[in-house]
């Protein structure tokens, strides 16, 4: 028996409009389709020279309430849920004068999108919670034998296809796959209100305050990756259903270069992350979710030419981070390297400057994430362990020179203090155990992942080498004994910036001192494991 049936009649009613006028046409012109439409969505199709039957005329009642009620009526659930091949449904059907809708086409008040404004008003919030499109998209999703759904503009293209191969009928297989899809648009729209209400409730407490005591997850496949971490591991890109406020890897549009992989993305994330916290042009090279090469400069070229000298070894195969637009002279300074770098990532590219780097490289990754703005400090941070997840505010906190306590003798000078406040930024991102050599607002080495912080420092100093003469030195957590201090100022290091906090503080404080070195104590820690 076929599962084909044939799509004769179609209510559209939409709030984002983008390709609806092609979608729509070729539903009448191509298929000899009977469109239904509400007030907004009709006057649209007829602007487009489409003809469409208003709503009102199917149920007999004009819209009414401010468009809250148009389509909660018989004539219009009926068509969407009666069994075409049920005596009684059939029935029904002929007695009250119901007509079957074989297709629906629904997308949703923007409702995620007017509560994401930071000056979205309660009100304002509530008049945008869609009632009759979700009524609507369950009943033809639970009806799904005979009535295919719409809920995205990105899925008019398939729909036409399917129409298409099948003479103007859509299969059982799509009409399925098109209902799990409407259940799941639901599904989030209906969280993104609790969660909404819920932040009401809770006196608009934002997750820096607050936890929720219930988190959905919403994700939707984006892309399959090669694969995981390794080979043999299945990965793919899951983004959240809701929309960002914050420029990321995870929407950024690829420009070049091969498929994404998972370290890819992981490493892009880590390095965006690093060149968000700076203003002036910043560029920060990954290995392995850590920064290896880091730097601040007047423009971007020169930050990213001292990045790389950073650590040039470590570079090989790394993830680039720019927080400004990427021009010609940045272009050439990346090109100029004799590296190979897997991912470039930034706001934004100049045509000159994506033109040579696209030559330079066939296979490196070029992605472009629009412009960074604020970060959202809504977004939690989650870290899933077997059985559960582990939830965290994001830590945005930076160098909150402010509340720093010098306790060293001899104050630090003004570079030094510069320098410091770059080492203390540049710290946060790297894994703990963590302990950075800087100099110039130039990481020189980083001693990361240790597991203890005297092995660290011999990391950091390391990759410093002679360049630690005069440099600064930052450490993620205090010094538990002055042992890696001793290491650091042995090496040249002239000033230390730590959250201090040790019962061995006052033998390191005494050991700076008696170098005539400087200290300065955060009162914060910024451990990342």
């Amino acid at each position: 028996m076929s599962d084909l049936v044939p799509v004769r009649r179609a209510l559209i009613s939409v709030w984002d409009k983008t390709g609806l006028a092609e979608f729509a046409a070729a539903l009448q012109r191509q298929f000899h389709v009977e469109l239904i439409s509400t007030g907004g969505t009709a006057a649209f199709l007829r602007d487009a020279g489409l003809s469409a039957i208003d709503v009102s005329q199917v149920t007999g009642f004009p819209e009414m309430m401010d468009g809250r009620v148009k389509t909660l009526h018989p004539n219009i659930h009926g068509g969407l849920l009666a069994l075409r091949d049920k005596p009684e449904h059939a029935a029904a059907m002929k007695t009250h004068g119901i007509q079957g809708i074989d297709l629906l086409c629904v997308n949703l008040y923007p409702f995620e999108q007017t509560v994401a404004r930071p000056d979205v008003s309660f009100d304002e919030a509530i008049e945008n919670i869609d009632i009759g499109g979700p009524a609507m998209i369950r009943s033809a999703a639970k009806n799904h034998r005979y009535v295919l759904v719409i809920t995205s503009p990105d899925q008019y293209e398939k729909v036409l296809g399917d129409l298409g191969e099948h003479g103007g009928s859509s299969c059982g297989k799509h009409r399925l796959k098109q209902a799990q899809r409407a259940f799941a648009r639901t599904a989030a729209y209906d969280a993104a209100i609790a969660r909404y209400l819920q932040g009401v409730l809770d006196g608009g407490a934002a997750p820096a305050d607050h936890l929720p005591q219930h988190i959905d997850l919403h994700l939707s496949r984006k892309q399959t990756l090669r694969y995981g971490e390794n080979p043999h591991q299945k990965g793919a890109l899951y983004v959240d259903d809701r929309p960002s406020r914050e420029a990321s890897i995870a929407q950024a549009q690829q420009l070049h270069g091969k498929e994404l992989s998972y370290v890819n993305l992981l490493d892009g994330d880590g390095a965006l992350a690093c060149v968000k916290e700076f203003s002036q042009p910043a560029a920060c090279i990954v290995k392995h979710t850590t920064p290896c090469g880091c730097a601040v400069a007047q423009d971007l070229a020169t930050a990213f030419g001292r990045a790389f000298e950073g650590d040039p070894l470590a570079a090989f195969g790394g993830i680039v981070a720019l927080n400004h637009e990427v021009d010609l002279h940045a272009a050439q300074a990346m090109v100029a390297i004799d590296q190979l770098l897997e991912v470039i990532v930034a706001p934004s590219f100049e045509p000159h400057a994506l033109a040579l780097l696209k030559d330079r490289w066939k296979n490196v990754r070029l992605l472009a994430t629009g412009p960074l703005g604020p970060r959202d400090d809504a977004e939690l941070h989650m870290h899933k362990i077997a059985g559960g997840y582990l939830v965290q505010q994001r830590d945005l906190a930076g160098a909150e020179a402010s509340a720093w306590k010098i306790v060293s003798r001899r104050q630090p000078t003004d570079r030094e203090l510069t320098d410091l406040k770059f080492a203390w930024v540049v710290c946060k991102h790297v894994k703990s155990n963590a302990i950075v050599v800087c100099k110039d607002q130039m990481l020189l080495g980083a001693g990361a992942g240790q597991m203890d912080r005297a092995s660290a420092a011999k990391v950091a100093i390391e990759k410093a080498g002679s360049r630690a003469a005069g440099s600064v030195a930052a450490s993620d957590a205090f010094f538990p004994f002055p042992d890696a201090p001793r290491l650091l100022l042995d090496a040249g290091v002239t000033a230390l910036i730590q959250p201090g906090g040790s019962i061995k503080d006052r033998q390191t404080i005494d050991l700076v001192d008696a170098r005539e070195a400087a200290m300065v104590f955060t009162g914060q820690r910024h451990f990342k494991h």
